[in-house]
């Protein structure tokens, strides 16, 4: 085939390879905490395209640094690691709570007080940048439990 013969069939394939449909964030909440201290972000990240996906990383301006933690409890104590990625599979969802995945808001540069608001960038394996608003409280944003 010549390369004029293929223009028009790259064409067609470019249209139909689907876009990736970005990971969401839902009900992300952050704790009250001091200026210069560590805060928390929690969320619920949903996945809803067909090709699993990690979080790789995060970033806040009101943070010096922001890492990915999970805490775990064995035999009756604590820890929490470190993690560079979390997966999230394809059509799948992942808790991100007290006691398990988190969010670390290392060197606040800002008090956060009830009622205010953190912004989050979430980077994932795939290239996508989701931004989110942590709504700071006690817990979860309250449209985030429907009631029953």
């Amino acid at each position: 085939m010549t390369l004029r013969a293929l223009l028009p069939l790259t064409f067609v394939l470019a249209i139909a390879s689907p876009a990736l449909a970005a990971p969401k964030v839902e009900a992300a909440w952050s704790r009250p905490a001091a200026q210069g201290a560590t805060g928390g972000g929690f969320m619920i990240l949903a996945n809803p395209d067909k090709a699993a996906d990690a979080l790789v990383a995060a970033a806040s301006p009101v943070a010096r640094e922001v890492q990915i933690h999970q805490s775990s409890m064995k035999n009756g104590v604590a820890s929490m690691q470190r993690l560079e990625r979390v997966p999230v599979a394809a059509g799948g969802r992942v808790t991100f709570a007290p006691g398990g995945y988190h969010l670390m808001l290392m060197g606040l540069t800002q008090t956060l007080k009830a009622g205010d608001t953190v912004p989050v960038t979430l980077t994932f394996a795939s290239g996508a940048k989701v931004k989110a608003s942590f709504v700071v409280g006690m817990g979860p944003p309250v449209a985030a439990h429907p009631h029953h």
